[in-house]
């Protein structure tokens, strides 16, 4: 492990949003990392207080939680909303290739 002295004491391990995931039944994860990823681990953790699970669960939940986050949610330019909303709005009349599709879709589909 690399070890580095620390001056002032290091905040509390942190468990923002974890809450609910920690009181519920837990399942083991596994990972084989290189000793060069392992001591970067310990040394991070050791940074925070806290341990190397602690510190790779805590990333990897607050990063999972940012990937769906980022793939969950449409994000739109102000011109583009504007131009969503104004179709919304005054939806153009359905052309040819629409309510093709609609029938295709009412002989397949039953309510």
């Amino acid at each position: 492990m690399v070890g580095r002295a620390v001056d002032k004491p290091v905040p509390k391990w942190h468990r923002i949003g974890m809450e609910q995931v920690l009181e519920e039944p837990r399942k083991r994860i596994t990972a084989r990392v290189s000793e060069g990823v392992r001591d970067t681990l310990e040394q991070a953790a050791e940074l925070l207080g806290a341990t190397v699970n602690q510190f790779v669960v805590q990333t990897a939940y607050v990063e999972a939680q940012r990937v769906i986050e980022r793939e969950s949610v449409i994000r739109l330019s102000q011109k583009d909303a504007h131009k969503i909303l104004a179709l919304l709005d005054n939806p153009p009349k359905p052309n040819k290739r629409l309510k093709d599709a609609v029938k295709t879709y009412k002989g397949t589909v039953r309510a």
